[in-house]
């Protein structure tokens, strides 16, 4: 049995190498495990949330401080964040959650499925800054039309790995992934400016020079559904390999450089998906100059109750034509690379030591197992790929073991959202019993809303060794 409720952000170093708990093996396939078999309950064994805003809090706009909205939102907002600000929420829903060992005890199996709601959007400087202040008075000034970056998508993932020891010091895994897409949305290269210069028949003319493209799929099959009321209907069948189809691979490994030293690395979300069962792009491609509404009395003065705005928007429509178009497209999952260093010291246990459960954590099963230490020290780097580049986060971290029934993990991490980040991680292993708790960027838990993100993971599994050690 396993149930999991949680709150964390995409990167989950508390977790990652945490090899006593079987969900450590969704961040490295090739972790060191000796379960003989764990499963999970349906819809329960996994759901995470997480929201961030890195540079900014709510707080910071919504505070009770007496001082005015507006006054807030342009001293801590508009003149503050820039177009690599991000604002980011993921969600995500395991349905099922397994896995078991081969006949030939090197070789262990996982299995599962899972949904992920995931958006990204980057703060748009120069849109807030016309919005919020307009080009009147904005002689010369361009504003950058690439500061839109938005993407999103509704998953549904189903998985498959393989967990094999080599020798002693060498674990590797891997682990194929079928996603089945029910919504999809990106905007991420768009270029172009508006700009404002000296007209010639108006004090202001401005310059629009647009290549802008949003890609949609999904969304007008939802929208019929709904319309029709068989919304959920629609949404099984687009999750069960009846939306957009696309293929991925994790990868990972562990190898032991010493009795002492431990080299891990994983890489996942190798993948893309093949947009065709419901696609549609909207486009807003050319180039034209306008100055206003221009309206010549004398020689317009039998047709002055003409419109002369839709005459404005049709001039500009022919040069700035906004078109849509059905083509089929592919778009590519964010790849995720950990890597980490571990070094252990201290008292050994494990094999041959003093036992309280049918188990030696993290060993390397089915061969000779390998001597434990009661305390793990190390550091940890963490790369996300996103549309306006990569993302790192480093981590350092301290295990320690208390025989084979306990074991607590502490972080700390540095990363675009915080530079004080301190996480903890307790795993309790009572005989079959696993439970474990993680909380992240604990220092921020005395004012939530004054935090750029909260993280909070819990998991409790019955786990089989299926062997006396």
């Amino acid at each position: 049995m396993l149930f999991t409720l949680s709150l964390k952000a995409q990167n989950k170093q508390i977790l990652y190498d945490f090899n006593e708990i079987p969900q450590s093996l969704s961040v490295n396939p090739g972790v060191e495990s000796d379960f003989k078999w764990y499963a999970g309950v349906p819809l329960l064994s996994g759901i995470s949330g997480y929201a961030g805003f890195n540079a900014i809090s709510i707080n910071d706009i919504f505070a009770n401080d007496g001082v005015d909205i507006n006054v807030k939102f342009r001293a801590r907002a508009l003149d503050v964040l820039t177009p690599k600000d991000e604002f980011s929420t993921t969600i995500q829903m395991e349905y099922l959650n397994g896995g078991f060992r081969s006949e030939n005890p090197n070789i262990f199996y996982s299995f599962g499925g899972y949904l992920e709601l995931d958006n990204i959007s980057y703060w748009p400087q120069d849109y807030a800054y016309l919005l919020f202040d307009g080009n009147a008075d904005q002689l010369g000034r361009s504003y950058d039309l690439g500061d839109l970056k938005v993407r999103g998508s509704l998953i549904n993932v189903f998985h498959f790995g393989i967990n094999k020891i080599i020798d002693r010091n060498l674990t590797i895994g891997a682990r194929a992934k079928l996603y089945s897409a029910i919504a999809d949305y990106s905007s991420s290269t768009n270029n172009g400016h508006l700009r404002n210069v000296e007209g010639q028949n108006n004090t202001i003319a401005s310059n629009l020079n647009a290549d802008l493209l949003l890609r949609t799929s999904g969304f007008q099959a939802l929208d019929d559904a709904n319309d029709s009321e068989t919304l959920g209907n629609e949404i099984i069948s687009r999750a069960l390999l009846g939306g957009d189809l696309g293929l991925g691979l994790d990868f990972g490994f562990t190898y032991h450089l010493s009795e002492r030293t431990t080299v891990t690395g994983s890489l996942l979300d190798v993948g893309f998906i093949y947009h065709s069962s419901d696609p549609k792009s909207y486009s807003l491609k050319g180039n034209t100059t306008v100055e206003g509404i221009e309206i010549d009395i004398l020689n317009n003065f039998a047709n002055l109750d003409r419109d002369f705005w839709q005459d404005l928007v049709d001039e500009i429509e022919a040069e700035l034509p906004f078109e849509t178009d059905t083509k089929s497209y592919i778009s590519f999952r964010p790849t995720k690379l950990y890597a980490s260093l571990r070094n252990d010291f201290g008292e050994p246990f494990g094999n041959g030591g003093s036992q309280s459960c049918d188990c030696t954590a993290g060993s390397s099963g089915g061969g000779e197992l390998r001597t434990k230490y009661r305390n793990s020290i190390g550091g940890q780097l963490y790369i996300i790929n996103r549309p306006r580049g990569p993302q790192m986060a480093l981590t350092g971290f301290y295990t320690r073991r208390i025989g084979n029934i306990l074991a607590l993990k502490g972080t700390y991490t540095v990363d675009k959202f915080s530079y004080t980040n301190v996480g903890l991680g307790m795993n309790l292993q009572a005989g079959p019993v696993n439970l474990y708790m993680m909380a992240d960027n604990l220092l921020s838990y005395n004012n939530i809303a004054a935090s750029n993100y909260a993280s909070f993971q819990f998991g409790v599994n019955i786990i089989s060794w299926g062997r006396k050690k």
